[in-house]
């Protein structure tokens, strides 16, 4: 008897049902994503106006996943100061120009005050230190930082004093090289990074040190890591990402790599026990734990201090380094700017004086430079980005709450309605027409309003005091052959130089 038959076609029988099945499910879910893209149209509606977004990529397919310098002031000039980019399915709100900017970071400030909690962040960074934190925890870590920045010396003697021997100590770097071309990325890196060892563990480690050395390399991937293609991928598709290969799981273990360091750091300090004589951020933290250890509602603990000082590390160490990188380089594209600096210094104080952070108000010319260094070549894309805390209404537009807000800052340091010839390097910026340095209330390279840089202050110590140490002893060129230097941006988290070099001739030598 044959029962191929009957069982062939109970097979087919099957196969058919499942392709039904399957059919209707491809249904459903094609359904699903049309109504939910119909949703979103909706909430697009709702929005500031921008890119139109489509399923899946939403408005990238004009954008693209990574920022290049201008296309968000572009993106502007097209649909206004106030404006929405799709980032899949999640709004992105942009403020772009002086105006805006300024009404959203002061007059908005506290609806502005939150951070974004993407998937990666979440994961990586814990919500917990002061620059990612949101609500209390922030509120308690960002005015501990505030207090402990000042009791630490930033715009006093204790941290200048540190700042001016670091500065002498690259001078001695600079001319180790007898005027031959030097590269200055990485003595200048070295340089800043040594002060915030200094500010946070209270020495500077050698730059032998392995371990140390292997902590920077891992701060410094994450800076490379963020605002990169595969960072808009896991941030985009946080499920699929965490299964493939690639950069995105050695960005994880460097963060943990730099939390380690931190925590070794910290168990050192207790061992010392010099909770009563606080000499460096870990000793006042610590002192801040034991002061607190009876509240219920303190923040204050081991994991919420590492974070902390990786975020004075990422924070503090890649904007200065690469603004004095600009700085540097600025003065050999534009020898005269440079030489009018020397000058300056030399009829003040003449070539025996050291410099301090305090002469900068004898100093306008150089004091403008400096200003006009940032504010030409501001070092990030955008500010770092916001999340609104409440629902906020400006300009006719209303941004509901937990949406993410990016402010254009580089739109403001570049906006054509306060500066003249904006995309020029011009000193005369910030000086007025008898030659006195003028404060602009458009120079906003460190914020404002609630999150605005807790380091800003050391980082102007910073740049003056590294600057002005080396024009006063160095004259910089380009070495033999070269040309000229690229004054474009190199796109990062951070918009750095090109790769260059450059000679420091010692002003004593050409006298």
């Amino acid at each position: 008897m044959n029962l191929t038959g009957p069982k062939r076609e109970g097979e087919e029988d099957e196969r058919r049902r499942m392709a039904g099945v399957w059919g209707v499910l491809l249904i459903l879910l094609m359904v699903f994503l049309i109504l939910h893209y119909l949703k979103q149209l909706r909430l697009h509606r709702s929005y500031p106006p921008g890119p139109f977004p489509l399923p899946i990529i939403g408005g990238l397919w004009q954008t693209g996943i990574r920022l290049s310098p201008d296309l968000l002031i572009k993106l502007a000039k097209q649909y206004g100061n106030i404006y929405t980019i799709w980032v899949g399915t999640s709004p992105v709100v942009v403020l772009s120009g002086f105006q805006t900017v300024k009404e959203g970071l002061v007059m908005h400030s506290e609806g502005f005050s939150g951070r974004p909690v993407t998937p990666l962040l979440k994961e990586t960074f814990k919500a917990k230190g002061i620059v990612l934190s949101n609500g209390h925890t922030w509120k308690q870590q960002r005015r501990f930082g505030a207090v402990t920045m000042r009791n630490l010396g930033l715009g006093k003697k204790g941290m200048e004093h540190q700042i001016e021997e670091e500065a002498q100590q690259l001078v001695e770097i600079f001319a180790r090289a007898k005027g031959q071309p030097l590269d200055p990325l990485l003595p200048v890196t070295n340089a800043v990074s040594s002060l915030i060892c200094v500010l946070s563990f209270g020495y500077r480690f050698s730059l032998e040190d392995e371990e140390f050395q292997k902590m920077m390399e891992a701060a410094d991937f994450l800076l490379k890591f963020g605002g990169s293609f595969f960072h808009g991928l896991t941030e985009m598709f946080p499920w699929l990402m965490k299964k493939l290969p690639g950069p995105q799981h050695k960005a994880q273990n460097s963060a943990k790599l730099v939390l380690s360091f931190t925590k070794k750091e910290l168990k050192k300090h207790k061992e010392q026990q010099s909770l009563h004589e606080p000499r460096d951020f870990i000793d006042f933290y610590l002192l801040q734990i034991e002061k607190s250890k009876d509240d219920p509602n303190s923040t204050y603990n081991d994991e919420n201090l590492a974070q902390c000082i990786l975020d004075l590390f990422i924070a503090g160490t890649e904007t200065t380094a690469t603004a004095l990188q600009w700085a540097l380089l600025l003065m050999v594209v534009y020898p005269d700017i440079q030489e009018k600096v020397y000058k300056e210094m030399i009829s003040v104080f003449g070539s025996s004086h050291s410099i301090c952070y305090q002469d900068r108000h004898k100093l306008p010319f150089t004091n403008a430079v400096i200003h006009e260094v940032l504010r030409a070549k501001f070092m990030l894309p955008v500010g770092i980005p916001r999340r609104s805390a409440s629902d906020v209404t400006m300009q006719g537009f209303t941004i509901p709450k937990k949406t993410m807000v990016i402010t254009d800052l580089r739109s403001v340091l570049l906006d054509p309605k306060h500066w003249e010839a904006p995309e020029e390097f011009n000193p005369s910026n910030f000086l007025d027409k008898d030659g006195n340095f003028v404060a602009r209330e458009e120079f906003l390279p460190f914020g404002a309003g609630a999150r605005a840089c807790l380091g800003e202050q050391m980082a102007k110590m910073e740049l003056f005091l590294f600057f002005t140490n080396l024009i006063k002893v160095f004259r910089l060129q380009l070495p033999e052959g070269v040309k000229e230097l690229s004054k474009e941006p190199l796109m990062g988290l951070t918009f750095h130089p090109h790769p260059y070099k450059l000679c420091a001739i010692p002003r004593s030598s050409l006298s």
